[in-house]
């Protein structure tokens, strides 16, 4: 995202703001409640309030921070059930625009302290070293930036995936760029994020991933959950396993992890085009029909 942008804050259903974004020509969150989302998308699937109770050292991968609320409700979380665990976070964005500007509307606000005092830090600072709270802002691409954490060793137990839609930032959404973010997750970790996208799912997949939906906050599709190692009874529907063996569900490739999302975009389609695959439009006939 560039710099210097201005951005206002627009409201959501459950009264919380989210951002707007020009250049993706997207919102931030869901029209239905950004607050709201982040606690049923992300908070509930990866179970951070059950792993504060069993856990005193709980490690979090924000991929995305934007304006944080992912992050915000994760500590929220964490602290009302064990006011003393320790939380390590590494959250990676772009540039510290979105971030700052969260701050300088007050959005951090609506959760409880010391969580926007300390995000706020975070914001400002780009780091912060608190008793029960260490964290890194990593601004940049994070095509870039996760290699970096891949290097030390670093594995959260929680992944918060959240960037713009596959359409719009294919480059964050790629079988290469997965295959990374699934270094920095623990065996028994778990990968939380909105999107349903057939690609997307395949990329995790591939990526020995296994996945089931998440309902809820208001989004049309459902979301989606991604383990390593599968310790719920709640599959896939016949209609998303299907969806996955149509030509949506070819993922978004990115070899060397320098692409534009054009190039990307533009790859896939190609590969699209000459697949054997049942198209997305005959897979949803063939469902609508089948159940009228």
């Amino acid at each position: 995202m560039s710099t210097n942008r201005i951005f206002s804050p627009q409201p959501t259903e459950d009264g919380s703001y989210t951002f707007y974004s020009q250049e993706f020509q997207e919102a931030f969150h869901s029209s239905f409640g950004a607050k709201q989302e982040a606690e049923v998308r992300y908070i509930e699937p990866c179970k951070i309030k059950q792993l504060a109770t069993k856990k005193s050292h709980i490690r979090l991968l924000d991929i995305c921070y934007g304006l944080g609320y992912n992050s915000a409700a994760a500590l929220e979380a964490i602290w009302s059930v064990n006011p003393e665990c320790k939380v390590e976070l590494i959250a990676l964005e772009i540039s510290a625009d979105v971030p700052r500007q969260a701050i300088k509307h007050h959005l951090l606000d609506q959760w409880r302290s010391p969580v926007p005092i300390l995000l706020s830090q975070l914001g400002n600072k780009s780091v912060i070293r608190d008793k029960y709270l260490v964290a890194e802002l990593l601004l940049g691409d994070a095509r870039h930036t996760i290699q970096s954490v891949v290097k030390k060793g670093w594995q959260a137990d929680a992944i918060f995936l959240d960037p713009f839609s596959p359409r719009k930032c294919p480059q964050l959404w790629t079988v290469e760029f997965i295959g990374l973010i699934g270094k920095c997750l623990i065996s028994t970790g778990r990968l939380a994020t909105y999107s349903c996208s057939a690609a997307v799912r395949t990329a995790l997949i591939v990526n020995n991933f296994q996945i089931s939906s998440i309902t809820g906050a208001g989004r049309k599709s459902p979301g989606t959950l991604a383990q390593l190692e599968y310790k719920t009874s709640h599959l896939l529907s016949q209609k998303e396993n299907e969806h996955l063996q149509t030509r949506a569900a070819i993922p978004y490739r990115d070899r060397n992890l320098n692409l534009s999302a054009k190039e990307i975009i533009s790859k896939r389609n190609k590969e699209q085009h000459v697949s054997n695959l049942e198209s997305t439009s005959q897979w949803r006939k063939r469902w609508l029909e089948s159940h009228i």
